[in-house]
């Protein structure tokens, strides 16, 4: 993977153990030459996982919308920042952008945004690696929704198979490398 878009939470969550894992998660993007790809902010784990990066010399590409940088969001020291129309932009400019994507801990937008992607890699819009960097278990809950959803026949078992699952940067990283996209639901 030459770069991962990495969708996380505008804040820094509850536990400072979300940062430092979005530290560990930067660093080890910027050490193997892996470009971030994200949301274009300079808050939260946004900024967080962005600075890692760069304070280890790697690349990082954000994609902000127009009024997120009207509001004074925007990260200003990115090798590059992209200004989009809306976040529906710039979910596909990051898609686009990257060769895989994670999801840190973060709100309803990373879910939106890992969900979307999720999708369309079913569908076949694109082929690329879903994971989620599982911080203390904070995707457990959801993972045990994605179980359900399989058992309850509303998913099938291939799609669940497809994301990858780990709290270290280097298994999730090597598991997405690895990746064998299923064949598309239709």
């Amino acid at each position: 993977m030459k770069s991962v878009a990495v969708f996380c939470g505008s804040n820094l969550g509850s536990s400072p153990v979300f940062n430092e894992a979005a530290i560990k998660l930067g660093h080890y993007l910027a050490e193997h030459q892996i470009n971030l790809i994200y949301g274009g902010g300079k808050v939260g784990l946004m900024g967080t996982i962005a600075d890692a990066v760069l304070d280890q010399g790697g690349k990082v590409y954000g994609v902000i919308p127009e009024r997120l940088r009207d509001k004074g969001v925007a990260h200003d020291g990115l090798t590059e920042l992209t200004i989009v129309a809306d976040m529906h932009e710039r979910k596909v400019q990051m898609a686009q952008l990257s060769d895989g994507f994670i999801a840190m801990p973060g709100g309803s937008g990373t879910l939106e945004e890992i969900s979307a992607v999720w999708t369309w890699a079913q569908f076949g819009y694109h082929h690329k690696p879903c994971g989620f960097y599982n911080i203390n278990g904070f995707y457990d809950p959801l993972l045990l929704m994605v179980d359900r959803m399989v058992k309850q026949g509303f998913l099938r078992q291939a799609y669940c198979d497809m994301l990858q699952i780990s709290d270290s940067p280097h298994a999730l990283v090597s598991a997405m490398s690895d990746y064998d996209p299923p064949a598309d639901k239709w």
